[in-house]
């Protein structure tokens, strides 16, 4: 396996005790933070076509969620042994709209200006597969509410905060700037930054991945 990213310790050559089947920098700063050892690798997966498949069937957002971070995890397990694999995805809905990650600056304005002045809420999926099954999950919830945003301060937003926006499926982060575009916040703040992480220790504990 060619690591995208890896942990700090000086062992780099020895098996790691988890993998993160993504590229996400806040997810890997939030595992990094919790004192996780840890190998960072991409799962490249068709989420519009999953996303499109399962809006048709009428699938909620959740379920979507565990599916893409699921797929995520399989992708990599099948050639991770018994090394655990963690996937994640994140939706946002708003009066039932699933918003994607904006691809540029026109369409972060576009998201900005959709959840302007209303509530949304994020839901964070995790799933932890060995061997290419899924051994444990969990679903994260928040409600996020925006204060209304005029077209000026939603674009000298963008000039702050640059690109950072792309990576966000509000095009916002929390722990940012994007903390000046809110009036309430309500659940977790992993979950809002993608990882319901609380329960995903609890179960690595479980597993003996980390000391309890």
């Amino acid at each position: 396996m060619t690591p995208v990213s890896i942990r700090d310790d000086a062992d780099t050559a020895a098996e790691p005790r988890l993998i993160l089947a993504s590229q996400s920098a806040a997810r890997a700063q939030l595992l990094k933070g919790a004192g996780l050892d840890f190998l960072a690798l991409p799962a490249r997966i068709d989420e519009t076509a999953v996303k499109e498949a399962m809006a048709a069937e009428g699938a909620p957002a959740e379920d979507v969620a565990v599916m893409l971070a699921e797929m995520k995890a399989r992708r990599i397990s099948g050639r991770a042994g018994r090394v655990p694999v963690l996937g994640c995805d994140q939706m946002l809905v708003a009066d039932g709209r699933w918003f994607d990650k904006p691809a540029d600056r026109d369409e972060a304005r576009a998201t900005l200006e959709a959840l302007s002045g209303r509530r949304h809420e994020l839901i964070s999926a995790a799933v932890v597969t060995i061997d290419g099954a899924r051994v444990w999950h969990a679903i994260g919830r928040a409600r996020l509410t925006m204060r209304p945003l005029s077209p000026a301060f939603i674009d000298r937003y963008l000039d702050r905060a640059g690109e950072a926006v792309l990576g966000s499926v509000g095009a916002y982060q929390l722990e940012g700037l994007g903390a000046q575009l809110f009036s309430k916040v309500e659940g977790d703040y992993f979950t809002i930054l993608g990882l319901p992480l609380i329960e995903l220790l609890d179960f690595l504990r479980l597993r003996g991945v980390i000391p309890s």
